[in-house]
């Protein structure tokens, strides 16, 4: 209520038949790689938890780019806690350094291990919002003793002594508008744009074979595309982007820091240049217009000029940024940049490291002003496109010694890669040879800008996994 003075606060006398937090699981947000491996450690440490998928299987968003062969060797994809539990019950692992597809990765890794937590893996729950039980975001007195309420989509609720959202951005990606809203007209275009990877040469082939598409977009997902559609005879294609130049797509060639990315490079950069790929630069998306079965972009650059492309498909290469929304009710403290913790957000600026250079981080740089709040993977990055799947696994480790009590532990950051990354050239083109073109998804999750290899910092750049 509110008095001449102002609001007065009035308590509520929380419900004595509320169950403790402490007598409640801690409930996973995600089962992809990062929410899987924050489950072995909870199991590891004898803690109640539940995971809730939105998807119908464990590694719903992996299974959408499940044709796509990531750079880094399975010795960087595997979470040691995961590994540990996975070998007692007789689990053999793949080969170290052998580069999975997103399905070897579900069926070698992420099935198995969501089947050794039978129950406590519910897919099919999509979570629409937090909170916590009788709290707004407003109300302060007692706020830390109350147990989180977590709402799904289907209306059921339960609660939680503690929450790691590790749901990811590949729901959320970008749009195709070049000033980061929506172009006018995007959503009227409906069936005819599809997003980051489509499988051109498998079950999508269809769909684009004999069709002129457009792809819009600078990065690893853009060029993954653009290289299979290659391979599509009387397939027209044209790849717009919004630089000046694709100096920073084609990365550094074979003085690339990170030869694999480099190939992946200059296989785009020949294309290019004998004409198979019609490339625009200086496009910045600003209208679409559907035009019978075809659809019509326009871009409008900063001083007003415009250009125009037609075609039958379009493919948004843009990225992908997260959703806060259902943490609405949440107490969090956002970086006004990345959507990341202010903690975190210098330590994974993209203007100033690239994966290699990002520093080993966990609780402390991920905590939020709400106590037992987490979010961990490539969601804790908000828009940074630097993230890996072993940063995000320490993430994991670091977060649940944390929610155990373990604050040496969580404290003990430890990130041990190479510098440019973890990606293999030599097995890359080894496997090549017999599966087809390996490319390389951030984390294994994301595709974004690649940079220069001269540069002094990368520009965005991602890594591969």
């Amino acid at each position: 209520m509110s008095g001449c003075c102002g609001p007065t606060a009035v308590e509520l006398e929380p419900s004595r038949q509320a169950a403790q937090p402490g007598d409640l699981p801690i409930v996973v947000i995600g089962a992809g790689p990062v929410g899987l491996a924050a489950a072995a450690h909870l199991a590891e440490r004898g803690l109640d938890f539940v995971v809730l998928e939105a998807g119908e299987q464990a590694g719903a968003s992996v299974a959408r780019w499940s044709h796509v062969r990531v750079f880094s060797p399975w010795k960087y994809d595997i979470d040691a806690a995961a590994r540990r539990l996975l070998e007692a019950g007789g689990w053999n692992a793949p080969d170290a350094e052998w580069l999975p597809t997103g399905a070897e990765l579900i069926d070698d890794y992420l099935a198995p291990l969501a089947e050794l937590f039978g129950d406590r893996v519910r897919t099919g729950a999509k979570v629409s919002a937090i909170s916590r039980l009788g709290y707004d975001r407003v109300r302060t007195a007692g706020r830390e003793q109350a147990p989180f309420l977590i709402r799904l989509a289907d209306g059921g609720e339960l609660h939680a002594r503690a929450v790691i959202d590790a749901s990811g951005t590949y729901a959320t990606p970008s749009v195709l508008g070049a000033s980061g809203l929506p172009a006018h007209g995007e959503a009227d275009a409906g069936e005819l744009v599809d997003h980051a990877l489509p499988d051109v040469l498998g079950s999508d082939r269809d769909r684009y074979a004999g069709k002129h598409v457009l792809v819009v977009g600078a990065g690893h997902s853009a060029a993954t595309t653009l290289l299979a559609l290659a391979q599509l005879e009387d397939t027209p294609i044209t790849w717009a982007i919004r630089a000046g130049s694709a100096a920073r797509a084609y990365g550094g060639g074979e003085a690339d820091a990170l030869p694999a990315r480099g190939a992946l490079g200059t296989r785009l950069h020949a294309h290019v240049t004998s004409g198979r790929i019609r490339l625009i630069t200086g496009f910045f998306t600003h209208a679409v217009e559907r035009d019978g079965e075809q659809v019509r972009v326009i871009s409008r650059d900063p001083s007003g000029a415009e250009q125009s492309v037609s075609a039958d498909r379009i493919v948004a290469a843009t990225g992908y940024r997260p959703d806060h929304t259902i943490a609405g009710e949440l107490r969090l403290d956002l970086d006004p940049i990345l959507g990341s913790t202010r903690a975190l957000a210098p330590l994974i600026d993209p203007n100033a490291h690239s994966c290699g250079t990002v520093p080993a981080h966990g609780a402390a740089e991920l905590a939020h002003p709400e106590d037992g709040y987490y979010a961990i993977g490539v969601k804790s990055y908000g828009r940074a496109p630097t993230f890996l799947l072993a940063t995000g696994y320490e993430q994991a480790r670091s977060v649940v010694a944390a929610l155990a009590g373990d604050w040496e532990a969580a404290r003990d950051v430890r990130l041990d890669l190479p510098e440019t990354g973890v990606c293999s050239s030599g097995l890359a083109e080894a496997q090549e040879q017999r599966v087809g073109l390996a490319t390389g998804i951030s984390g294994g999750l994301l595709g974004t800008p690649l940079p220069l290899a001269t540069a002094g910092a990368s520009q965005g750049g991602a890594c591969c996994g």
